[in-house]
């Protein structure tokens, strides 16, 4: 098959296009076709080595985590799925080695959900892990409840798009920190936009004289601060980015696969509760570029590298 691989850890300059062996498929696995593969910042961080000491690399390693496509051949002990079958996924096994930036990839069934039927294949490949990361911070961390005032960081960006969309859904007013060229995006989902920068804790308290309930942070450093700074008494804060969040008495949260958790983000998908901008895509052969898009962290929402069954 065509994949994106590297053999050793570096920026996007390691990255080749080539063939690599078809992937064997477990007895709880199956076999997919892949559509489309969203990129998400954690793919070229463990690509730089920053997660080695987590995560072993099997050299060569197929990048990727998040995929959507279409099942071509169900594990001799699967039962969940059929040939045909449309799939989403966010693929992350306990070491980095047979991704999702391929033509297949073998996905442990833990880790599938039915593709919403109303939902594309490339907006849906961008809703696994971030959807995941934003349901699972929301609801198992923060446990932010109706009528909650939440602050969400780098609003526009893939997981803060979907947190301040989950956390609306919940019934939470929501404030989301973005660019000026993101604020109507921001507000479109059903947040309250402000500006990052300096003056972020006065212009936050402005909003949020008593504080926020909860604060969801997607950047750490001088986000995480000013999170900590402007919670109310008795606020609960999280981070994705930064474990210093300790040393406030917050919690750092990984995303987990959960296809319990999948399945209920893709039925609010199908519903139009939650939805997935893309930004941009690339051709698997272009995944580079894609690469060196989101590294550049001003996109808005999801850039997506695509497979071309058609020719």
């Amino acid at each position: 098959m065509k994949a994106i691989s590297y053999s050793r850890y570096g920026s996007a300059d390691v990255l080749e296009y080539g063939e690599r062996p078809d992937p064997k498929v477990g007895p709880d696995s199956v076999l997919v076709k892949v559509r489309a593969a969203a990129v998400n910042p954690v793919d070229w961080k463990a690509r730089e080595g920053y997660l080695q000491a987590s995560l072993e690399a099997v050299f060569p390693v197929i990048p990727g985590w998040d995929v959507s496509g279409v099942v071509v051949q169900p594990g001799a002990a699967v039962d969940e799925f059929e040939v045909g079958d449309e799939v989403i996924g966010y693929v992350r096994e306990d070491f980095l080695s047979r991704g999702t930036f391929a033509e297949y990839v073998a996905a442990p069934v833990r880790t599938l959900a039915r593709k919403p039927l109303s939902v594309g294949f490339e907006e849906a490949a961008g809703l696994p892990l971030c959807g995941l990361t934003a349901h699972q911070v929301l609801h198992k961390v923060l446990k932010v409840r109706e009528g909650e005032t939440v602050l969400v960081h780098a609003a526009a960006g893939g997981v803060g798009s979907l947190a301040v969309q989950l956390a609306r859904h919940a019934g939470c007013r929501v404030v989301g920190t973005a660019g000026p060229h993101n604020h109507a995006y921001v507000h479109g989902l059903g947040g309250e936009p402000v500006e990052y920068g300096k003056g972020l804790a006065d212009r936050l308290r402005a909003l949020a004289p008593d504080g926020f309930d909860a604060a969801f942070d997607t950047v750490g450093g001088e986000a995480l601060r000013v999170s900590a700074a402007t919670l109310a008494p008795g606020g609960r804060l999280a981070s994705i980015a930064d474990a210093e969040v300790f040393s406030y008495g917050g919690r750092y949260a990984f995303v987990r696969p959960d296809a319990t958790d999948l399945a209920h983000l893709a039925g609010l998908a199908e519903q139009g509760i939650v939805s997935v901008h893309v930004d941009r895509t690339f051709p698997l052969e272009q995944a580079a570029d894609a690469y060196r898009l989101n590294e550049q962290g001003r996109t808005r929402g999801k850039v997506v590298v695509t497979v071309d069954w058609d020719t």
